[in-house]
C-alpha cells in the first residue's frame, strides 16, 4: 500500500465538500502536496505498490476542490468589492 493513499483521498473528498468554505482550498493544497511522493513511487514501481487508484482519485479530487475554493474566494472578493463600492457611493451622496 502506498503511504498516505487514504489520507490523500480523504483530503481530496473533504476539499470538494468544504469548497464553499475557505477550508476546502487549504485541504486541496495539502492533498496535492501529500500526493506527490506516492505518485512518484507508484510511477517508478507500479507492480510493487497497491493503492495507486486511491492516490490518483485523491489527487484529482484535491485539484477540483482547490479550483472550487479559488472560485469561491474570487466570488467573495467581488461581492465585498461591489458592496464596498455601493456603501461608499451611498455615503457620499448629496441630497
Amino acid at each position: 500500500m502506498l503511504p498516505n493513499a487514504t489520507a490523500v483521498l480523504v483530503l481530496g473528498i473533504c476539499s470538494i465538500v468544504f469548497a464553499c468554505f475557505f477550508v476546502g482550498f487549504i485541504l486541496g493544497i495539502i492533498g496535492i502536496v501529500l500526493s506527490s511522493k506516492p505518485r512518484k513511487m507508484s510511477k517508478a514501481n507500479p507492480e510493487l505498490y497497491d493503492g495507486a487508484g486511491q492516490v490518483n482519485a485523491g489527487f484529482i479530487c484535491s485539484i477540483i476542490g482547490t479550483c472550487l475554493g479559488v472560485v469561491y474566494v474570487i466570488y467573495w472578493i467581488v461581492v465585498v468589492a461591489i458592496l464596498g463600492g455601493t456603501a461608499f457611493s451611498l455615503s457620499h451622496m448629496n441630497y
